[in-house]
């Protein structure tokens, strides 16, 4: 690919529009509050934006991308004020209108119950699963966002697939 790119190339407004949604829900998917992932998502791009001219081309600019959420996230994540400060929930006061919303409720407790597996898994299984299914990135696009060779991202996918349906076996 092309080492020559650097952020001429690429608009902030064509990145966002491009491969906006795979990171809100990487951000999303780490931090699991709407709020922080919408700043989150905001950091990211200003980050790809100043460091345009550091993108080699030895990858997709989507995984690339999904790196730097990945990395911002960790840091959000570690950063002492997440540590101390509690979100508070959001607090809906019509949740149940009426009957026909208890299929409803259910697939919201299903979903819950899955990202929470999600969640649980190890960092290493974790990142794979969210890039594969939730950023619906191929096993390539995941290797080069990871760092990491294709045949682990194989691996640990499979590992990770087995250990969720252990989690799950008899909650959903």
């Amino acid at each position: 690919m092309n080492e020559e790119r650097n952020r001429n190339d690429y608009s902030i407004e064509q990145l966002m529009r491009e491969h906006g949604n795979a990171v809100l829900r990487t951000a999303y998917a780490y931090v699991n509050d709407r709020d922080a992932a919408e700043d989150l998502f905001q950091e990211v791009f200003i980050k790809a934006y100043y460091n345009m001219d550091k993108f080699r081309g030895d990858c997709s600019i989507k995984s690339w991308l999904i790196r730097i959420t990945i990395n911002v996230c960790k840091d959000y994540l570690k950063s002492a004020y997440q540590q101390k400060v509690v979100p508070m929930m959001e607090f809906e006061e019509d949740a149940i209108v009426s009957d026909n919303d208890f299929e409803e409720i259910e697939n919201a407790d299903r979903n819950k119950t899955i990202r929470q597996a999600v969640e649980s898994l190890p960092e290493a299984y974790r990142e794979v699963v969210m890039s594969v299914y939730f950023n619906e990135m191929s096993v390539a696009e995941t290797a080069e966002a990871l760092g990491i060779a294709e045949g682990t991202v194989k691996s640990r996918l499979s590992r990770a697939r087995d250990v969720l349906k252990n989690k799950l076996e008899g909650r959903i």
